[in-house]
């Protein structure tokens, strides 16, 4: 539903953090009408065979995914509900920070800026083994799909990069039998060890960064290679989330229902 007629001042010209100068520079041109492939609107074809994938993991293997915005700029969640995640816009799981939310957005439209977010993603009730070791890891090719979405720049399994200042006595997941089965008595692998499934909770992060298309002057250059000032026109959206969370369910999702297949197809 992008108007042309908006981005029609920035055909020749190069947004600053955009795609639109490496794609000028690789394929000679680019398509700057507001739907080309760095567009968001690019995943739309994503979230809807996500939602296939999704409802096929949840009926058939009980695999439940859902995703929430775990940080918008400085506010972070401090507490954690999943029934307040569909509850409101943000798709936040700390229902007392909505309305600094709220406020904090409102201010930054007010100055034409953007800002970035971070989101987790939940895999529940997964089973054990999906992943090979070296070339077809489970941790490899989830972080390859979510890496494929445009904005992200940063990912982050379970204890994450936390666990760079953490001793191996305090991040070790134990192993422990349960009438269940094996289970572990911490997660900070996120789910995954050497690059397989090991049955607990898949979780990770995905850092966005800011949306490259502000109200604001900037100085840039056209395709020309001349100074020129840049301001975004139109319905740009200041912050990827809440729509990014669809997004990273979607493509998880899709990893997830792929490795189960691969699973199932070597032991015919």
């Amino acid at each position: 539903d992008q108007k042309s007629k908006d981005y029609s001042k920035i055909k020749d010209l190069f947004r600053p953090s955009h795609a639109d100068y490496t794609y000028h520079q690789k394929y000679g041109e680019r398509d700057y009408r507001g739907g080309g492939r760095s567009s968001a609107r690019e995943t739309a074809m994503r979230v809807a065979a996500g939602g296939i994938a999704k409802k096929y993991l949840r009926e058939r293997l009980g695999i439940e995914i859902f995703g929430y915005v775990s940080q918008l700029g400085p506010i972070v969640a401090e507490n954690f509900d999943q029934a307040e995640i569909e509850n409101n816009p943000f798709f936040f799981p700390d229902a007392a920070k909505i309305a600094e939310l709220e406020t904090y957005m409102q201010a930054l439209n007010k100055e034409g800026d953007s800002i970035g977010a971070k989101v987790t993603v939940v895999a529940k009730n997964m089973p054990v083994g999906l992943g090979e070791p070296i070339f077809d890891r489970l941790d490899a090719e989830l972080a390859h799909g979510l890496m494929g979405i445009n904005a992200v720049k940063g990912f982050e399994y379970g204890g994450g990069f936390e666990m760079c200042k953490r001793r191996g006595s305090e991040v070790n997941d134990l192993f422990i039998t349960t009438d269940d089965g094996v289970k572990t008595k911490s997660n900070h692998s996120g789910g995954i060890q050497g690059g397989i499934s090991n049955g607990e909770t898949i979780y990770f992060k995905v850092a966005f960064k800011p949306v490259a298309t502000i109200m604001r002057d900037q100085m840039s250059l056209n395709d020309k290679g001349e100074e020129v000032v840049v301001k975004g026109k139109g319905r740009h959206d200041p912050c990827v989330v809440p729509r990014a969370v669809a997004i990273v369910e979607a493509m998880t999702a899709m990893v997830l229902l792929d490795f189960y297949l691969r699973n199932k197809s070597t032991k015919l």
